[in-house]
C-alpha cells in the first residue's frame, strides 16, 4: 500500500495517475476534501490534513510506503506517526537550496526534516528538485489583466523543473529497486530566464505579454506582502540574488532515472495555457 500526501497538488496528483497507469498496486491519496478530488479510479481517497497530523491515523495505517513534502505540516509528528503506523519507505520531497542556499532559513528547515527521516528507522528517499515550473502561476493575474509582469533578476536563467518530472521520479523511488537511501538533485532539462518564461507563455497564448525587470527592493516590498519578510528574502536570493554554480547547473537526474527527456517549461505553459487567460 502506498499513501500518497497532497494528492491533488502540482506533484500529487500526477503521481496518484502515474503510480494507478503503471499498476503500482494498492494506492491511497489523502486530501482534505475527498468529495472534490478528482482521482483516477481504483484509488482510495482518504481524507486528512497534514497540518493536523492526528487526522493521518486511518490514512497510514496498513501503508508501507510514504510520499511528503516537506513543511507542509509539523514534520517531526508526521514521521512519528508514519514510522508508528509501520510505513517503511518515505519519498521526501525537500529542496535543492539545501546544498545551494544553505545559510537560508527555509533550506535549514528542510534539512531538519531531512535529518528527522533519516534518524527515524524508516528507509528514504529525499528529492531535491530547483525551481518549479508552476512558480510562473505567481504572473497568472497580472497575465490575464492585461497588466505588465515586473520581475526581479529577469535575465538569470534558472534550470526550472517540471512539477510532473518531480512526480515521474518519486514514483519510481517508491516503485523499483535502488532508489532506498539515495537523495536526488531534480533539474528541468536548460536554464531558462523569468524574461524568456513570459516570452513562452506569449507564444502560447498567441499575444504580447507586458514585461519589466524591477529592482529587489520594489520585488521585496511586493513579495513580502504575502510571504513575510524572510521567505521574500530567501526566494530573491534563490532566483537571482545570490545564485552559484551548484544552481545553475543542468542535472541528467531525471532522464536517467525516468528514462524519458525531462519536460520542458514550454510543455508546463503549454498544458496551463488557460490558468494566464
Amino acid at each position: 500500500m502506498i499513501l500518497v500526501t497532497g494528492a491533488t497538488g502540482n506533484i500529487g496528483s500526477t503521481l496518484v495517475r502515474e503510480l494507478q497507469e503503471s499498476g503500482a498496486g494498492p494506492l491511497r491519496a489523502l486530501t482534505r476534501d475527498p468529495a472534490r478530488a478528482a482521482l483516477p479510479a481504483g484509488t482510495e481517497a482518504m481524507e486528512g490534513d497534514l497540518a493536523r497530523p492526528a487526522s493521518l491515523k486511518s490514512a497510514l495505517e496498513g501503508a508501507r510506503s510514504l510520499f511528503l513534502v516537506s513543511r507542509i505540516g509539523p514534520d517531526a509528528e508526521i514521521i512519528r506517526a508514519a514510522r508508528s503506523a509501520g510505513v517503511e519507505h518515505v519519498v521526501l520531497v525537500s529542496s535543492i537550496t539545501v546544498r545551494t542556499h544553505p545559510h537560508l532559513g527555509p533550506a535549514d528547515e528542510n534539512l531538519t526534516v531531512e535529518r528527522l527521516l533519516k534518524d527515524s528507522g524508516m528507509t528514504w528517499t529525499i528529492l531535491r528538485p530547483t525551481q518549479f515550473a508552476s512558480n510562473a502561476l505567481w504572473w497568472a493575474a497580472a497575465i490575464r489583466e492585461r497588466e505588465t509582469v515586473r520581475v526581479p533578476y529577469a535575465d538569470v536563467g534558472l534550470p526550472t523543473i517540471h512539477p510532473a518530472d518531480i512526480a515521474s521520479v518519486a514514483r519510481k523511488a517508491l516503485t523499483e529497486d535502488g532508489h532506498r537511501g539515495q537523495t536526488y538533485a531534480l533539474t528541468g532539462p536548460e536554464r531558462i530566464t523569468a524574461r524568456q518564461q513570459v516570452e513562452t507563455i506569449a507564444t502560447v497564448l498567441g499575444r504580447d505579454i507586458p514585461f519589466a525587470g524591477v529592482g529587489r527592493a520594489e520585488a521585496r516590498r511586493t513579495m513580502a506582502a504575502f510571504l513575510g519578510d524572510e521567505a521574500a528574502d530567501a526566494v530573491l536570493d534563490v532566483t537571482g540574488g545570490d545564485v552559484n554554480d551548484e544552481l545553475l547547473a543542468v542535472r541528467d537526474t531525471v532522464p536517467r532515472i525516468v528514462g524519458v527527456p525531462a519536460r520542458t517549461f514550454r510543455q508546463w505553459a503549454t498544458e496551463n495555457a488557460a490558468a494566464f487567460g
